[in-house]
């Protein structure tokens, strides 16, 4: 497994919109779209922008890098696509005054590197965070892939792997704590890659391919099965994974929904690995997400809230956060569009019935 190091995206040929109040319902009070507009609101910095990244795949998967041919990029308007034009609305790179460009701390070209040549999360200083696996390999793999730049791309697996040597719990981090959320998001930004290297046109001949492919996968399965290992609390994993009886072993929306959509990428990116006792568990906290917690409250608020989630702006805090972290709604809009794309490609059931393959290979611009 993973721990966070310090204490801490990407859009994605055929073109379809799905509605996701037509697909599914969150929760008791809550659908998808709901859970969706709060994950568009509430966002206040450059990395929870980025996370609005999920707006792709629920609203246009075809086109993210999970759809049947996502290479080469489209060229699009971004008046017709949701991600598209909330990052546009947000983006704002060398304008004067600009805070939320590559510098904002979130990692920046020519940043320093760590002794094994992991890119530094931080500009300033050489600091490896569990949060650059969903940030920059898969944004370098998506780029390489669309310009063919076959190096950069075995480069975005490269410093997945750098990143594993250093992050791993049996190397000594700065945060000793297995944080549920931190695993999330380095196996997620795995997953991106792996989905970039698969389905690049310019990697089907690269001598690395198959390796890297190979390599990713594992990775990917070592932090999933450590995560499917660990003690739950109230059907969610712990904030802190390991911590049991200590103040932030409290179970968490932000670390179990993200786990639960890598599970439903990898049931269909790596079927053979990531069988019928993963997506049992990631049906699991998908259920667990649509009901109510033990005292009766509901996981998805009236307007879309889910809770509840670690305080994404104060990381030692022990107190559940209830007021909607930014990153918690997005990944659970993340759980969901996998899910859906699982059952869409025959892996995964629908609630109460079994989902049969659909052979369609256009089936996500044809869904209405």
């Amino acid at each position: 497994m993973l721990s966070n190091a310090a204490t801490f995206v990407l859009l994605g040929r055929y073109i379809g919109f799905i509605s996701p109040s037509k697909w599914c319902t969150v929760g008791a009070r809550g659908t998808t779209s709901s859970v969706a507009d709060i994950a568009k609101a509430l966002p206040a910095h450059s990395w929870e922008w980025g996370t609005a990244e999920a707006l792709l795949e629920l609203y246009n998967p075809a086109i993210s890098v999970f759809g049947d041919h996502p290479f080469p990029a489209p060229v699009l308007n971004p008046s017709t696509i949701p991600a598209l034009a909330y990052a546009q609305e947000k983006i704002m790179l060398n304008a004067p005054g600009a805070k939320n460009g590559l510098s904002d701390g979130d990692g920046a070209l020519n940043a320093p590197r760590w002794s094994n040549g992991a890119i530094s999360q931080r500009f300033d200083v050489a600091e490896l965070w569990d949060d650059f696996g969903y940030m920059s390999p898969p944004f370098l793999a998506y780029y390489a892939a669309d310009t063919r730049n076959i190096s950069l791309l075995e480069e975005s697996y490269k410093q997945c792997g750098y990143y594993r040597e250093v992050l791993q719990a049996t190397i000594p981090p700065q945060d000793l704590g297995l944080w549920s959320t931190g695993n999330g998001w380095f196996s997620a930004g795995m997953v991106r890659v792996l989905a970039v290297i698969q389905k690049a046109p310019a990697a089907t001949v690269s001598p690395w391919r198959a390796q890297a492919i190979a390599d990713l996968t594992q990775w990917i399965k070592e932090i999933v099965n450590g995560v499917m290992g660990a003690p739950m609390d109230d059907g969610l994993l712990r904030n802190y994974l390991d911590d049991t009886d200590g103040p932030n072993g409290f179970g968490e929306i932000s670390g179990s929904t993200m786990m639960a959509a890598v599970i439903y990428r990898m049931a269909v990116l790596q079927p053979d690995v990531f069988g019928t006792s993963y997506i049992a568990w990631a049906d699991n906290i998908r259920h667990t997400i649509s009901g109510s917690d033990r005292d009766g409250n509901p996981h998805v608020t009236s307007n879309g809230t889910v809770t509840p989630a670690v305080n994404p702006y104060a990381w030692l805090d022990t107190t559940p956060y209830t007021a909607g972290s930014p990153e918690g709604n997005n990944f659970v809009v993340l759980m969901y569009a996998g899910w859906r794309d699982c059952v869409y490609a025959g892996y995964c059931h629908t609630d109460g019935s079994r989902a049969k393959r659909l052979h369609n290979k256009k089936r996500h611009s044809s869904v209405q």
